[in-house]
């Protein structure tokens, strides 16, 4: 009988949903649910299949050191930074993301961004808690332009919705494709700091990577326009925050919102949560109420396939032993 780990740091109720579902789908599989770094190892050692996210990993210092039987896991997220980057990763063993289901969300979790720090919403929170009546003029979205770097699905969905809001959208891409629609110009990875002048909104979708360390540092702030907002649903990694705090510090950009960071949870003791022109949110970009619904098709497929000794059936494969060889 195959075993699975379900590893998560979720909300009681939506970690139970996830445990009913795979229960009913898959009877005759043996589940373990565990949401501490202490609960792992035990059921790790004997799981032939794991479903986790890959940030949970790295926040939870869980490696594959002692996991003999691994032989598939399952992302329940788009970013594999967790997940392929564990040295003991053998290289038989599968590995698959949810790609495609984070349109939605995160394409209205970057709307949401960019018409709180429009609005300055975080200080009419600030001026409700003082029971103060305070007012100012909004920015408006219209007539701006966003700049979007990472163009996948997720940007596919967000353009668009940007388009509507009357805005121009320009999307920076690290491969060569056909524009998508909503649009109004396509460039590449190495026009980065020549796209960034012209943009009053920068929204940050693409993967973490060697390549994308520290995208945003010195160099691409001191590009930015000075009143232009940055918003990061990407990865901690893609952005040095001491360079983004000096440039918010020196007024070189007008705000941020950052839903991940490069050590989560973010210290309490970390300075950005002092900076009144920066929305924090807790790396939940993706984290809505349908979330187990838009996982669960993908989830399905892919176990079953697996169960079934069909890695070809198998969608979302990003790493195979012929991939590493």
């Amino acid at each position: 009988m195959s075993r699975l780990l379900l590893i998560l740091t979720l909300p009681p109720d939506v970690a139970e949903q996830y445990r009913l579902r795979l229960g009913r789908l898959f009877p005759d599989l043996t589940l373990d649910v565990v949401s501490k770094t202490e609960d792992v190892q035990a059921p790790l050692r004997e799981a032939d299949i794991l479903v986790t996210f890959g940030q949970m990993m790295k926040n939870l210092s869980i490696e594959l050191t002692d996991a003999p039987k691994l032989k598939f896991i399952q992302a329940l997220g788009t970013g594999m930074d967790g997940i392929l980057d564990q040295p003991a990763l053998r290289p038989d063993t599968l590995v698959a993301s949810l790609h495609g289901v984070h349109g939605a969300p995160v394409s209205e979790a970057a709307l949401a961004g960019m018409l709180a720090l429009s609005r300055n919403l975080q200080g009419a929170v600030r001026a409700q808690d003082e029971r103060q009546w305070k007012r100012w003029p909004a920015r408006l979205l219209h007539e701006k332009t966003v700049g979007i770097v990472g163009v996948g699905v997720i940007a596919e969905s967000l353009a668009p919705k940007c388009k509507v809001m009357g805005m121009n959208v320009l999307g920076v891409s690290s491969v060569k494709r056909e524009m998508p629609a909503g649009f109004d110009g396509l460039h590449g990875m190495d026009e980065l700091l020549d796209v960034l002048p012209h943009c009053d909104y920068v929204v940050l979708l693409t993967p973490y990577s060697r390549a994308t360390h520290n995208l945003f540092g010195v160099r691409a702030f001191a590009a930015m326009k000075p009143r232009s907002y940055l918003i990061n649903l990407a990865r901690g990694g893609v952005v040095d925050e001491d360079a983004l705090m000096d440039a918010l510090k020196r007024g070189g950009l007008a705000g941020a919102a950052l839903d991940v960071f490069a050590h989560e949870p973010l210290p309490p003791d970390h300075p950005l949560w002092s900076f009144e022109n920066v929305i924090i949110t807790t790396h939940q970009g993706g984290f809505c109420d349908t979330y187990v619904d838009l996982a669960m098709p993908i989830l399905e497929q892919n176990i079953r396939a697996f169960l079934a000794g069909r890695p070809d059936d198998m969608i979302n494969v990003v790493h195979r032993a012929e991939a590493v060889a």
